[in-house]
């Protein structure tokens, strides 16, 4: 760890060097040097633009700047206001168009847009509807009455329910505030992190009656894969519990039967769309399990991984961070793979906290200890120097998701995200969305819209979009091939955006 320090201390020397301490009037030279030398650093610092993309990216600095100088800077307010704005913002009409690479941080329940689920899945038949004694909802598919249950006593059929309803609209609208936390006045709704954690996690909890019925299943990945094309995004890992599925007869499925379906459905799909590269997952176990649970759940990923070797990218752990166990608690289950001569690529959460200090705070430095592949969130990442060199040096991405940080009361205004310092050092970064169809919104758009306008500022241009979009296909899980292919595919694409904006 002391030889990195060294080595970083080393980098600075030589422009240290070069500063000569000015008793009067700096030197202007010396001074435009420093600025373009600072500029370099930055993410996408390095990136040569061709004369048609200098000139879209002097279109994109002055469209900013009209953005920034506005009396409502969407970036500053809560994005729930600012989605109206962000709709008309000619920029976010742009980054729609532009070919966004890859997510690689999104979590399966919240994949597909929460108005499909109601509109489309909850209107099949033998579709039950369950109001708990909290106030949330349970569905279940079911081919006769289902039996009560501790949180469900009375179950009705939707069908049956919608048609004695004066307003099947309203109460369909009903759901969606059941199954997302958008609301207009989220400030007043969610007054701290406990209460929005705690809609948060029901809302997942409501969804999965849905999303694990078999049938649905299958087109509710197939849909995931259509709005994440839609825009512009052309591979996907995706973080999944591999939760049983089920059938109408009760019939139960297991993991295995999960990522066939997975399999299969991602293969249909790049058949149909031909421009999609594919899509892999990345296990994932909760931290509120026990060790001993945590080490079956190990056990077990390196056991699909080896029988799904072009599906299953490797292991993370999920949950609030704040109020789960540490990476550390679990060191033994997480150094088993270590232990047994096998490889498990680690994809951790870490540092989705602003505890400073606490025990949880220390996860982002765990996450390296544990040859984190990437980083998941890294809010507190900008307050870990050690962390952040050693991530640095080996080139560990942070997976970015400004909107979920925001909307899970981490930030208020995302000029004030940490990233920004990340962004100004050039530290290696993906925009991801974590739980889009939760926050309103499908794709990467969204994200990259308050990455490059609120957390970027006036610096970010377009070498910064383009540098985001490429990273995310170089800190990809692919194998070095298929990384090659994908950025064959994405310059192709980018080449056109650019034409099309010239």
């Amino acid at each position: 760890m002391l030889i990195l320090i060294y080595q970083a201390v080393l980098t600075y020397v030589p422009l240290l060097w070069c500063v000569r301490v000015a008793e009067g009037m700096p030197d202007p030279a010396q001074r435009d040097l420093l600025m373009r030398q600072e500029a370099s650093r930055q993410t996408g610092g390095k990136v040569t633009l061709t004369a048609a993309e200098q000139k879209l990216d002097v279109y994109l600095h002055r469209l900013k700047e009209q953005e920034m100088s506005a009396s409502r800077f969407p970036p500053a307010i809560h994005f729930f206001k600012a989605k109206a704005l962000i709709q008309r913002s000619p920029i976010f009409k742009l980054l729609q168009e532009m070919p966004k690479g890859a997510v690689l941080h999104i979590h399966t329940s919240s994949l597909v847009s929460v108005e499909w689920l109601v509109r489309n899945v909850t209107y099949r038949p033998n579709c039950y509807i369950c109001f708990t004694w909290d106030n949330s909802v349970r569905f279940l598919f079911s081919a006769r009455q289902p039996f009560p249950r501790w949180d469900c006593f009375y179950w009705q059929l939707l069908e049956t329910l919608r048609a004695r309803m004066d307003d099947p609209t309203g109460f369909d609208n009903s759901l969606i505030q059941q199954l997302t936390l958008f609301t207009e006045d989220p400030d007043g709704e969610y007054p701290n992190q406990e209460v929005v954690w705690e809609k948060f996690e029901k809302a997942f909890i409501a969804a999965a009656g849905l999303i694990t019925h078999a049938p649905v299943l299958r087109d509710y990945l197939y849909r995931g894969l259509e709005e994440l094309l839609q825009d512009n995004i052309m591979y996907l890992e995706l973080r999944s519990g591999l939760t049983r599925t089920y059938e109408l007869d009760g019939t139960i499925h297991d993991k295995v039967w999960a990522l066939k379906t997975f399999q299969e459905v991602t293969k249909k799909f790049v058949a149909d769309h031909p421009d999609f590269l594919g899509a892999r997952i990345i296990i994932a176990a909760h931290r509120a399990l026990s060790v001993s649970e945590v080490t079956a759940a190990v056990k077990e990923a390196i056991q699909l991984q080896k029988d799904f070797p072009d599906v299953v990218a490797g292991f993370d752990m999920v949950g609030r961070e704040d109020s789960g166990r540490t990476l550390w608690y679990f060191r033994e289950a997480l150094s088993l793979p270590a232990d047994l001569g096998v490889t498990l690529p680690y994809f951790f959460h870490a540092g989705e906290t602003d505890d400073e200090g606490t025990d949880v705070d220390q996860n982002v430095l765990d996450a390296l200890l544990f040859n984190t592949t990437r980083i998941g969130h890294g809010f507190a990442l900008a307050h870990h120097p050690l962390a952040k060199e050693l991530s640095r040096k080996r080139n560990v991405a942070v997976e970015l998701c400004p909107i979920s940080n925001q909307v899970l009361k981490l930030v208020s205004d995302l000029r004030n995200h940490p990233a920004a310092v990340l962004m100004s050092e050039g530290h290696p970064l993906v925009i991801s969305s974590d739980d889009p169809s939760l926050f309103g919104t499908t794709g990467l758009s969204y994200d990259f819209y308050q990455a490059f306008v609120g957390i970027g500022g006036l610096k970010a241009n377009l070498g910064t979009l383009k540098e985001l979009a490429l990273n995310s296909i170089r800190f990809s899980s692919l194998p070095a091939h298929l990384k090659h292919k994908g950025q064959v595919m994405w310059q192709k694409k980018w080449d056109a955006f650019i034409l099309n904006h010239s």
